[in-house]
């Protein structure tokens, strides 16, 4: 019979060796785990280089310890390792397989041999085991240490390790080598040096270590700090350097050497030079200071005035690391000043008006673009001419300033001739007080036998009188600072009482911009003088159009309910721009026929046009829809009440309040009414008419608001419009859904189960929202029977309803929009007007802290 285990054998020699290898690679992990922990923890405290904390005594010491432990371990480990044999890695390999073929193998027939039945069996089953054999795969050793090393000593030195690969070097390592005997007498004592360059903090540059630093050029920023550190007897080192403050050259021409450098050594980087360190391990490097160049801020814009007096100008300033801080500056221009009338007295003394520049709240300060907003209305330069200069500091307190920009100084004008002249004596009587007699005489004068229609109103004709006989007796008796700014005050109020007037007076004001716009054409006036009536007839317009919406208001529009839908114009003020706009573009081109023309059109349209607002003339389905509106806001509130007062039981420690999200009892559209049920929040339901000031909201009350506000809603599905048609009969089921929801959620609340009350309310609300989307498509259907542009808010050329913003109402009524609410480039311009309040706002210091936060959310998010 062959020799079938030496042919298995033969055929598994890689695989049994592997499983040698693997046995082998276990045996020597076992055994010189602790070796190798040991060489790790070593070489990482070298590499961070704590050698050069300590002194070289304890190094030694430390260094002697560790080379005694490390030979007692690699005895240990020699004396527990036994070299595995051939035969071991057989019985491994040979235990991984079913029925130990390997050994089978080796068997011999006891029994039997002489029998060829029972040989022929030995051979077919030697056959067998040969198979088996041959799906040998090598055996992986047990490398898992952990019942070796139960307080994972090699993980702490690995971690060891690898935080020195990150924060430490391995040049470090080699500083052992000048610890040894051969070092000479002076390392034996163990001086070494290290240092760093560190850029100033506001840079946001990182430090420089100067040991990993080759020899050659290297750049830091201005104001940058060296320290060199010297360890022990540092005799042998000494330090050339032409950066530092004290660096002056000699008269030979040599930068000076200062030796002995022992602790610390810093100094700051203030010019370019030479740094070297002269002794063993020193360096030399060239040094370039990047100097710190002062910030540059500029006028980026012509400054704008907003149709209230508010001043926007733009700037732009830039800075290699920030700019810090920023002033406007603004003094008088005397020499372009025309000293007539009231301006030819010598003024007061008065201090240059200066302002903070806004910073970005949030971003890069090295590059921005801002604007400074600032109402200069009541100034006494309103309207002169000024010098404006913009500053920039930096960090180490660089200044960059603008040329002296002369502009007339933007404020609110003044349209009324009435209002327009006492804002004049205003500002005469604030230039000095030398000119109050002139101011009392002037002001007689005006109020002396008046023209007709001068003063619309007798109030306003005896505020002026109230304030002449004022102003004359302090007069008697010499004017003084507070009588002084008393009387400009009420100047002040009387001139914008004046100029605002009401619709009759924006009115004329309309009407003489027009005319002097349509003068100026037909004249040939230069183009500055057409750009300047023309944003006159814009505020006019601006001004006209406000107080049309104030009337309406008032009125009720009532007129409009009495007035023939057919023969009524009606604009928006996006179809007003775009007249302006194009009568601007024509008068540009020098198309000023055309111009003549389109601006007869508007005055033409103007006197046509009616703004309608209020509920005055709504439909009956208008009035449907907002009922449903607001008991939809109101089953809103009542939910977001119960949701919080059901997180106020998971809370039942905290006080009323003070449950994440909790702004107030009444939720939603009933935020202001506190826990304690003090003040009165906007979306109470009806249920809490009733309730008196201070008293608790409970379960109860909220029950009773339900059912208030269901009885509500069974009022208005019975005067709901559309009977009869799908749409109406789909609203009024949708209606009735929500209306058995709210009778299931006034059972829940009662029974204090706030979790179902919830659920009930949602589904309410969802039942209201699809009432009032099946009653806007009963309204689409019945729109074309209607009357075109009766009874609607502010309507286009179509007659579609709009509100007092210009968006159109959607399908589901005055609730939603269906357009933005400005278009083209209107939209920018709000937005940009937006910003600029929120700046102008932030900036200011004397307001609530909270809202100071406030605004500064907002400037971060938009």
């Amino acid at each position: 019979m062959r020799d079938t285990s030496s042919i298995a054998e033969k055929r598994l020699r890689r695989t049994l060796l592997l499983t040698w290898v693997g046995l082998l690679s276990e045996r020597l992990a076992r055994a010189f785990w602790p070796v190798w922990s040991l060489l790790i923890a070593v070489l990482g405290a070298l590499m961070l280089g704590l050698q050069d904390r300590v002194s070289v005594d304890m190094v030694w010491g430390l260094g002697a310890l560790a080379g005694v432990a490390g030979g007692v371990l690699i005895l240990l480990a020699l004396w527990r390792m036994r070299w595995p044999r051939r035969a071991e890695a057989l019985a491994r390999l040979d235990a991984t397989l079913p029925g130990r073929p390997l050994q089978t193998l080796r068997d011999s027939q006891a029994v039997g041999a002489q029998d060829e039945a029972s040989a022929a069996l030995w051979g077919a089953h030697l056959r067998r085991m040969e198979a088996q054999a041959a799906d040998a795969r090598p055996v992986r050793p047990n490398l898992r240490l952990a019942p070796r090393d139960p307080f994972a000593l090699r993980y702490a030195a690995l971690l060891l390790l690898m935080i020195a690969l990150l924060f430490g070097s391995l040049w470090r390592v080699g500083s052992v080598r000048d610890l040894a005997p051969g070092g000479g007498a002076a390392l034996a004592a163990g001086p070494a040096w290290e240092g760093w360059i560190e850029p100033p903090a506001y840079t946001g540059l990182p430090a420089l270590y100067l040991p990993d630093l080759p020899a050659g050029a290297i750049e830091v920023a201005q104001g940058a700090t060296v320290t060199l550190r010297v360890y022990g007897d540092a005799n042998d080192y000494s330090v050339t350097s032409e950066v530092s403050p004290s660096s002056a050259v000699s008269d030979d021409g040599q930068p000076p050497v200062q030796a002995g450098l022992g602790g610390d050594h810093s100094f700051e980087v203030v010019r370019s030079g030479t740094l070297s360190i002269d002794g063993p391990g020193g360096r030399e490097w060239e040094v370039r200071m990047r100097p710190d160049t002062p910030p540059r801020i500029e006028i980026a814009g012509k400054a704008e005035t907003s149709a209230e007096g508010q001043m926007s100008l733009p700037f732009e300033a830039t800075d290699d690391y920030g700019v810090k801080e920023g002033q406007a500056r603004i003094t008088l221009d005397m020499d372009a000043l025309n000293r007539r009338h009231g301006l030819a007295a010598e003024p007061e003394p008065r201090a240059p008006v200066t302002l903070d520049l806004p910073m970005p709240i949030a971003g890069d300060k090295a590059d921005f673009t801002e604007h400074l907003i600032e109402d200069f209305s009541k100034h006494p330069w309103a309207h002169l001419p000024v010098k404006v200069e913009l500053y920039a500091t930096d960090e180490i307190e660089q200044k960059g300033k603008t040329d002296a920009v002369a502009m007339t100084l933007p404020a609110r004008r003044f349209f009324d001739p009435l209002a327009s002249a006492i804002i004049e004596q205003r500002r005469d009587l604030l230039w000095s007080r030398e000119n109050a007699g002139r101011v009392a005489r002037v002001l007689r004068a005006l109020s002396h036998r008046p023209e007709e229609k001068l003063f619309r109103s007798d109030a306003d004709y005896l505020r002026l009188r109230v304030i002449l006989r004022r102003l004359e007796a302090m007069t008697e008796g010499g004017l003084s600072k507070a009588q002084r700014d008393e009387t400009t005050q009420a100047l002040w109020d009387l001139a914008i009482s004046l100029e605002e007037g009401d619709i009759d007076d924006a009115r004329e004001r309309l009407s003489r911009a027009q005319e002097r716009l349509n003068e100026a054409m037909r004249n040939g006036a230069s183009d500055q003088e057409i750009a300047r009536l023309m944003q006159e007839l814009r505020d006019a317009m601006q001004d006209y159009m406000r107080q049309l919406a104030q009337q309406s208001r008032k009125d009720g529009d009532q007129q409009a309910q009495q007035s023939d839908p057919e023969n009524t114009m009606q604009m928006t003020q996006n179809d007003l721009q775009e007249m302006m706009d194009r009568i601007q573009e024509l008068m540009e081109q020098g198309r000023m026929a055309e111009a003549q023309q389109a601006l007869q059109e508007l005055q033409q349209l103007m006197e046509n046009m009616r703004v309608t607002q209020g509920q005055g003339g709504q439909s009956q389905g208008q009035q449907a829809m907002e009922g449903l509106s607001k008991t939809l806001r109101e089953q809103q509130g009542l939910s977001d009440q119960a949701f919080r007062d059901l997180q106020e039981q998971f809370n039942p420690d905290a006080k009323s309040g003070q449950s994440q999200g909790n702004e107030g009892r009444n939720g939603g559209q009933g935020r202001g009414q506190s826990h304690d049920g003090q003040g009165s929040g906007q979306g109470s339901g009806q249920g809490q008419q009733g309730a008196e000031p201070g008293q608790q909201d409970g379960q109860g009350s909220l029950a009773e608001r339900q059912r208030a506000l269901r009885e509500e809603l069974n009022r208005q599905r019975g005067n709901l419009p559309g009977a009869g048609t799908p749409e109406g009969e789909a609203a009024r089921d949708a209606l009735d859904r929500a209306g058995r929801a709210m009778d299931s959620a006034e059972e829940a609340l009662r029974d204090d189960d706030l979790a179902e009350a919830i659920d009930q309310q949602s589904q309410a609300m969802e039942g209201l929202r699809e009432g009032m989307r099946n009653l806007g498509e009963a309204m689409a259907q019945d729109q074309p029977n209607q009357g075109r542009g009766q009874g609607q808010q502010r309507g286009d050329a179509n007659g579609q309803a709009r509100d007092p913003l210009g968006r159109s109402p959607g399908r589901t009524g005055p609730t939603g929009t269906r357009e933005n609410v400005l278009q083209g480039e209107d939209v920018y311009r709000r937005a940009r007007e937006l910003l600029d309040e929120i700046r102008r706002r932030s900036g200011d210091r004397q307001r609530d802290e909270k809202e100071l936060e406030y605004l500064k959310r907002l400037l971060e998010r938009f």
